[in-house]
């Protein structure tokens, strides 16, 4: 009973989106509204995390089912994008390089942006001297570390 309840308020929520897709004249999907709805329900209170937690593991779990009709649809429309597939992979490899080469940059850039606040707030006032590790950052990789985040379920 306790799933079903919760799968009721993900669906009543998805359901508030898709009211939204039709009442606001903005290209946003549905999902997206529904997302943003959980979210601020969960942020401010409305929604708790405790009665959409277990439903929403559940549908994470399943999801690489739920790609199985949009694949039997690009193989249906295969004579369409015959003519295209080149371009699409290339395109397709070349920006997904790039979003990582991005998003390696950005962390780098956020790590040392923190060591940078960590070492004045310590008070390290030396010019030419050695940065000192966060012991935060050197934790990472052993297994307490490893055990805080939980691991792999």
């Amino acid at each position: 009973m306790k799933y079903i309840k919760q799968f009721g308020i993900i669906l009543t929520i998805s359901f508030i989106g898709e009211l939204c897709n039709q009442m606001i004249p903005l290209p946003v999907p549905a999902s997206i509204y529904g997302l943003v709805i959980l979210f601020a329900g969960l942020l401010l209170g409305w929604v708790k995390l405790d009665s959409v937690k277990e439903t929403g593991k559940f549908l994470i779990e399943i999801m690489p089912l739920m790609f199985i009709p949009a694949a039997v649809g690009l193989l249906e429309s295969w004579g369409v994008l015959q003519p295209i597939f080149v371009p699409v992979i290339t395109i397709t490899l070349l920006t997904t390089i790039l979003v990582m080469v991005a998003a390696g940059r950005v962390t780098q850039f956020v790590i040392r942006m923190e060591g940078r606040a960590g070492k004045k707030a310590s008070g390290s006032g030396k010019k030419g001297g050695r940065a000192r590790k966060d012991p935060g950052v050197e934790k990472e990789g052993t297994k307490e570390m490893d055990g805080e985040r939980g691991g792999c379920e």
